[in-house]
């Protein structure tokens, strides 16, 4: 081990050592966030961990311990029959828990009675989650970002993703933070991440890029749906150069109604979303809109959200938070796979 620690103890910054890493908390601590590449092996189920915690509370420590000893051996046993027993005994596996406490202290204890060599994270998952704050604090600040700009539309997620298959680095915030980051930018039947979890995706993407090279990304406002993009973030990617996409309306609209094709075949989700822009637009528009998609006249519906709704919030926000008015600018006039994969050429050769 690189650095030296009571016998059986890691840190942080050893995980790169280990195997396998196994997160014993409850499957709803899971879901929140956990550790890149973690493997969920609950030593207490969410209720379990309920009842205990009842018991901890309500009687005694003694009671809640005796009980949380039998279910936490009975865990540990069938998720070693169900996900270990074909390691050998070179295996090396990292447990934690939310302090580093008692459930991965009894998992680490019984793998290591086994013969494996197995080592508990020192501070479990809150050692972690300071970890990941201070770094997204300083992170940001080492890179070179590039911004892609550009009014609602002019598929500037689609030209990321072309950048990233030509070989550029790029910081997808939209695709962490499931969501396309304007007021109809719900995903269907894919909630969004947990803010904890959301920031863990964003700490190991930065921590992968080289900090010679330049990284694209999208303005953002400061959040994405639910979700807050960390300050330190926001701050390096406001103090960057802009790419200015330019694209006719008409362009933006074909591109529109296929990448929101999924709007089309749920038109009463589709004016529940609609129902978000109440206050932001009259009654009297928002019903026209709703008579549109129940008329099945989406082309209308897209461009009218453009005209009025999407291309003036643009123009009152150029240049308020985003270096847009020295942006080169690359009009694209079309928005199809080839006229993507061409924007991402041209800026990649700017």
């Amino acid at each position: 081990m690189s650095e030296r620690l009571p016998k059986g103890l890691a840190k942080v910054s050893q995980l790169a050592e280990f195997d396998a890493i196994i997160d014993a908390r409850s499957p709803a601590e899971y879901a929140e966030d956990h550790l890149p590449g973690a493997i969920s092996c609950p030593v207490l189920s969410n209720e379990e961990r309920a009842r205990v915690g009842t018991l901890y509370k309500q009687v005694s420590p003694f009671e809640a311990k005796k009980i949380g000893a039998v279910l936490v051996a009975r865990n540990v046993a069938a998720n070693i029959e169900a996900n270990f027993l074909d390691q050998p005994k070179s295996w090396r596996p990292l447990v934690y828990c939310w302090r580093g406490g008692q459930r991965s202290g009894a998992f680490t204890h019984i793998l290591r009675e086994i013969g494996w060599n197995a080592h508990r994270l020192e501070g479990g998952y809150k050692a972690w989650r300071q970890h990941v704050v201070a770094e997204l604090a300083v992170l940001p600040a080492r890179f070179a970002f590039r911004v892609i700009s550009g009014p609602t539309g002019s598929a500037k997620s689609r030209v990321l993703e072309a950048l990233a298959r030509q070989g550029a680095q790029v910081l997808h915030l939209e695709e962490l933070a499931a969501h396309k980051g304007s007021v109809l930018g719900n995903l269907p039947d894919a909630p969004q991440p947990a803010q904890k979890g959301f920031e863990s995706k964003l700490f190991a993407a930065l921590a992968a890029f080289d900090p010679q090279r330049p990284v694209f990304v999208e303005a953002e406002s400061r959040r994405i749906g639910a979700l807050q993009v960390p300050d330190a973030l926001i701050a390096a990617m406001r103090a960057a150069p802009c790419l200015r996409i330019e694209a006719h309306r008409a362009a933006r609209a074909d591109f529109l109604l296929g990448d929101y094709d999924y709007f089309l075949a749920r038109p009463a989700w589709l004016v529940q979303q609609l129902g978000h822009l109440r206050g932001l637009q009259s009654n009297e528009i928002l019903a026209r809109w709703t008579g549109l998609v129940e008329a099945g006249d989406f082309r209308a519906l897209v461009e009218e959200l453009l005209e009025k709704h999407y291309d003036p919030l643009y123009q009152r926000s150029q240049d308020k938070n985003y270096r847009y008015s020295d942006a080169p600018v690359f009009v694209a006039d079309e928005l199809s796979e080839e006229g993507i994969e061409d924007v991402a050429r041209r800026i990649l050769g700017n």
